[in-house]
């Protein structure tokens, strides 16, 4: 069997992290580094391959630049143009990170990439167009990450409310990786049952869905905020959606998907249900919104699109 490699390109906190939650969870046998300051790039290395020391099974790690990357399964972008400052949003990061991800696409395309393209950048669905434009691969070869981080702690939340497995739990969030997020109440449930009955059921009372959200829609900056960064969720996150698609697990993930069409949108990428195979993206399913989510994802979709025309006027 030839073995599944991931390149991991930036190897900051997201990277580095990223990188760990991989090893741990042995998926891939080939874990590749790239970065343009050589020195962290080093660290990192050896610090991974002292842990990868630790494993059951044998699993490299390496490093190159990115333009050597023909042989890559999956090629997972991390890179930053700089933290965020007190107040701002991700799409604050739009300009210096598309700078970088401009540069870096071309030459792994020039390289020979034929894989799939991970994004966990911020804001991660313009990236993810900007990657899908640039690269001229097929759409369902570049997602990313989007709400899939935004889904679980959903789910982590109700969890602890309604005091069952999160994985027992049917709920999760589409739209932009972002302030213009929402849960898709309509189609949440546990096993089958809605969540507003499973709770009365429970807790004698209804959730409070509007509270849900906002505590969802915030926890990121909480973290932000209290530690200066975001790095083990998204990890996790990147882990996760990596693994669906080696395995080829057609698991359904709530990922930022290039549409054409689907929702009546084009042009733009944005956070819904998708089913992972080796190939990348085998299937968008389509909800059946409610009128109000309609108009939320509308919105949503409306503000990703502001900052494509954005990106477009500036990088030509």
């Amino acid at each position: 069997m030839k073995p599944r490699k991931v390149m991991i390109i930036g190897t900051g906190n997201v990277g580095a992290s990223a990188a760990y939650a991989l090893l741990n969870q042995q998926i891939g046998e080939e874990l590749i580094l790239v970065d343009i300051n050589q020195a962290r790039l080093e660290g990192q290395r050896k610090d991974l391959a002292d842990a990868a020391a630790y494993m059951p099974s044998r699993v490299t790690v390496s490093s190159r630049s990115a333009a050597d990357c023909a042989d890559v399964d999956i090629a997972v972008i991390t890179v930053s143009g700089g933290s965020l400052k007190p107040g701002q949003t991700r799409l604050d990061e739009l300009d210096a990170t598309a700078g970088i991800v401009g540069q870096i696409v071309p030459q792994m395309m020039a390289g020979g990439f034929n894989g799939i393209f991970l994004i966990a950048t911020n804001p991660c669905d313009i990236i993810t167009y900007q990657v899908w434009k640039l690269s001229g691969l097929p759409r369902h070869r570049v997602l990313g990450t989007g709400v899939w981080l935004d889904t679980t702690r959903l789910r982590r939340l109700l969890a602890e409310q309604l005091d069952i497995a999160p994985q027992s739990i049917d709920a999760f969030i589409v739209g932009e990786h972002g302030d213009s997020q929402f849960p898709v109440w309509s189609h949440c449930a546990v096993y089958g049952m809605p969540l507003e009955e499973f709770s009365r059921g429970k807790n004698g009372q209804t959730l409070d869905f509007a509270a849900l959200a906002e505590r969802t829609r915030k926890t990121g900056f909480d973290i932000y905020a209290q530690k200066g960064c975001t790095e083990y969720g998204v990890a996790g996150t990147i882990a996760e959606i990596c693994r669906n698609l080696l395995t080829g697990s057609h698991r359904a993930l709530t990922v930022s998907c290039v549409l054409d069409g689907e929702y009546g949108q084009r042009g733009l990428a944005i956070g819904v249900p998708a089913v992972m195979s080796q190939d990348g993206v085998a299937q968008i399913i389509e909800l059946d919104f409610t009128p109000q989510e309609r108009r939320q994802f509308e919105t949503s979709a409306a503000v990703i699109e502001q900052h494509i025309r954005r990106l477009a006027v500036k990088h030509h």
